[in-house]
């Protein structure tokens, strides 16, 4: 694997509760990062979300490849998140957003469902992100919206899968990629890529050494656009590739 430098970031905003998770797993030669966006309210979002976390980092450690992994890891996760469903009735309508990040030599593969994204940057410049599965996304892709004004929608939080749907609605999104030196991700929840544009994006990350700087600096920037009445729960994991 190449050499990777990484951050994970978390704040709850104003919210009683939050209820994004991140962590990550390494086994051998493979990474696996994860980052969770809880839905449900009640604190029951939280659940789902540290569900969905444990499950693919135990999935992922059990698996030979990225590729054995991210053919039915959210599956796993959805089965997982199924059962609690049906063993607590305060936890039935309980759903999450997930987006995963694994890495092995200089193959990536990106798993996602809802509305948290990867970015990928290059060159100190953004080369993807993953497609939303939400309302404002499919206006923007129909062209009825800007990209922009995805971010302030008022129909933003209306999500077309998650995790703990019924398993018809589940239909995550795969996309395979070459990682080279050099390259960057930024994982993140809805909360944390409303209050910050791509271009700050690429400009930190231009003026930083090292992930936790990177992050550290997007962090102040989302603080800064927030309302601090209104802070919705704002997470990130930050993952740079060795020159």
């Amino acid at each position: 694997m190449m050499k990777t430098d990484y951050s994970i970031y978390s704040d709850r905003g104003s919210r009683a509760v939050n209820e994004d998770r991140a962590d990550c797993a390494f086994c051998k030669e493979r990474a696996c990062f994860v980052l969770c966006d809880g839905l449900g309210g009640h604190g029951m979002g939280d659940v789902a979300a540290e569900i969905t976390v444990s499950e693919l980092k135990r999935y992922f450690a059990a698996c030979s490849s990225i590729e054995a992994f991210s053919a039915d890891a959210a599956e796993h996760a959805q089965a997982a998140v199924k059962q609690a469903q049906q063993q607590d009735s305060r936890l039935k309508n309980m759903r999450t957003t997930a987006v995963v990040l694994c890495m092995e030599g200089s193959r990536g593969i990106a798993i996602h469902i809802g509305d948290s994204r990867l970015y990928r940057f290059r060159g100190g410049r953004m080369l993807s992100r993953t497609r939303d599965h939400s309302l404002p996304q499919i206006l923007f892709m129909s062209g009825e919206i800007e990209e922009h004004e995805i971010r302030f929608h008022p129909d933003r939080n209306r999500l077309l899968r998650a995790i703990g749907d019924d398993a018809e609605l589940l239909r995550p999104e795969r996309s395979e990629f070459d990682i080279a030196p050099g390259d960057a991700f930024l994982l993140c929840s809805d909360g944390f890529w409303e209050l910050i544009t791509e271009p700050q994006m690429e400009q930190l990350l231009q003026q930083s050494s090292c992930a936790e700087q990177w992050l550290s600096a997007m962090a102040e920037v989302v603080c800064r656009n927030g309302n601090p009445a209104k802070m919705d729960n704002n997470t990130a994991i930050c993952v740079t590739v060795e020159e």
